[in-house]
């Protein structure tokens, strides 16, 4: 057991639209990520998914609606809702998702990371 330090963490990496391990909670990764830019529309077949903005502002595009999340906000992304993350400026985010969660979900391309690093 060790404490971690968000910033710190957030320090060892540039890298945008990249989670990095941070910890593990049971069946589940805490992952950091830095994002910038816009992602890909995609979603997750089996697995709920949690965005929590620890620096700046980021933008959950839904189908139906879009979600805002300031600095110290979280939204939870149930199973199979279709949704694109867009961060205007740098934004860093700490992700809880189960352990096969794959960052595009059901859609495969350069940005898909199948083989993720520890921090």
């Amino acid at each position: 057991m060790e404490k971690v330090n968000l910033a710190q963490k957030f320090s060892l990496f540039q890298d945008y639209w990249s989670p990095k391990i941070a910890g593990e909670l049971n069946d589940s990764y805490l992952k950091l990520a830095k994002l910038k830019g816009e992602f890909v529309w995609h979603h997750h077949e089996a697995e709920d998914e949690l965005f929590l903005v620890v620096k700046g502002k980021l933008l959950i595009k839904l189908r139906d609606r879009d979600i805002w999340l300031e600095e110290g906000e979280f939204v939870i992304i149930p199973k199979g809702v279709e949704h694109l993350p867009i961060a205007e400026e740098e934004v860093h985010a700490l992700l809880l998702e189960p352990k096969t969660t794959l960052n595009t979900g059901n859609t495969r391309n350069e940005r898909t990371v199948t083989d993720l690093e520890r921090i």
